[in-house]
């Protein structure tokens, strides 16, 4: 293995929608696209890349902001590493390029959200220092209210 962790441009963005989709099989493959070109629209969204020399084996989207009670901070979503690769510590040199990237723009903190249910991402963010510092709540307001 070659590893190796690059920004995904906002022109090439669409090439994680394979592994995304390994995470998010609910979404209708038209508004999960649309959802990405608008992210990827975002002054304060980038995505890395995970390469196994050229070929795309996990992802991070990166969210920026700046909160009252923390400061400047980075928020990792739909971290996904393929399942072919797992085992392999690529979460955690992940979590290392993350933090080392994101202090040099200034941040200040991480934080994130994980599913309830995905129990060994739990692990792995206690293993990483993460602590549970309050609950993320949802509430979908479109007519259509199924979770996708």
């Amino acid at each position: 293995m070659n590893i190796n962790f690059n920004l995904i441009s906002k022109e090439d963005i669409l090439t994680i929608l394979p592994l995304l989709r390994k995470a998010n099989t609910t979404t209708p493959k038209d508004i999960l696209k649309a959802r990405v070109l608008e992210m990827a629209a975002y002054p304060n969204y980038e995505c890395i890349g995970v390469f196994d020399n050229d070929k795309l084996i996990g992802i991070c989207g990166l969210w920026y902001s700046t909160r009252h009670y923390i400061g400047k901070s980075v928020e990792p979503d739909h971290v996904i590493v393929d399942e072919n690769y797992r085992g392999n510590n690529i979460g955690k040199q992940l979590f290392k390029w993350v933090y080392d990237y994101t202090k040099s723009k200034g941040c200040e903190a991480v934080e994130l959200n994980t599913y309830t249910a995905n129990r060994k991402s739990h692990k792995f963010y206690y293993n990483e220092g993460f602590e549970i510092y309050g609950f993320h709540f949802l509430k979908i307001i479109r007519e259509e209210k199924a979770f996708f």
